[in-house]
């Protein structure tokens, strides 16, 4: 009881944390109740920034804690896990079958989406006991999927896509594969801020600025599908390399 005591619920970490998880509840009902996925989307950026804020605070105020920790993974759970994966049931259930199939088998396969959430939940635990993803991600990290679903159905909302019953589970389940996928992804976190050794993460910054520019209304989907691929080719040839040098 006395160790209890001791444990500081209302930090500002903490109380950031919380800011992240109350977006990602809001963003859940304005794409459920209103079928409003840019608004949706505007909040799990607000969310993706308060996830970033809360450990910048808890190093800059020296108020890291095991309990922020777990409030982190639980309120990401919610806002990049359970969001997106809500987010893709109701494009699934709002959209026709491309090929005309079995409405009965198809009003079952809706449930198949809600895979995203489950294998958030596995990312982000392994996430939690895995030392080795200091520098690197291993699997596409949950606020990177969950923009990148997101913006798919902000795309859907505006007319730039169309997206059937059958893309919407393929789409959905091969997110949720490269969450829990062994594929490194690179982190942008710079230890010195020379271009040698940031070749890689300044590409990708001028790639993605290029893109916002060039084509802004699909750049939150072409940036993240371009991070999945460069991350991968880069795993790819480096597995190659080690595998010639054996």
């Amino acid at each position: 009881m006395h160790n209890n005591m001791k444990i500081k619920l209302f930090t500002v970490p903490n109380m950031l944390t919380l800011a992240n998880l109350l977006c990602g509840c809001v963003a859940i009902i304005f794409a459920l109740v209103h079928h409003a996925y840019a608004t949706a989307f505007w909040l799990i950026v607000a969310a993706a920034l308060f996830d970033f804020l809360d450990g910048f605070a808890a190093r800059l105020l020296k108020q890291t804690s095991p309990l922020g920790v777990q409030l982190d993974s639980l309120a990401d759970d919610v806002t990049f896990g359970l969001a997106p994966a809500l987010v893709m049931y109701d494009l699934y259930v709002g959209s026709a079958s491309y090929y005309n199939l079995d409405a009965e088998v198809m009003g079952w396969l809706k449930y198949l989406v809600l895979i995203i959430a489950a294998f958030s939940v596995l990312r982000l635990a392994k996430f939690n006991i895995d030392t080795t993803q200091t520098t690197e991600f291993e699997g596409l990290p949950t606020p990177a999927n969950a923009l990148m679903l997101m913006s798919l159905a902000m795309l859907e909302e505006s007319g730039r896509v169309v997206l059937y019953q059958e893309h919407v589970l393929v789409i959905s389940v091969a997110a949720a594969l490269l969450l829990i996928s062994p594929i490194r992804m690179f982190a942008l976190k710079f230890k010195s801020f020379g271009f040698k050794g940031n070749e890689l993460r300044y590409g990708f910054i001028v790639a993605s600025v290029a893109m916002i520019i060039c084509m802004p209304a699909y750049s939150v989907l072409a940036i993240i599908v371009l991070y999945i691929a460069v991350s991968t080719l880069t795993w790819l040839f480096g597995r190659a390399n080690k595998c010639v040098e054996k």
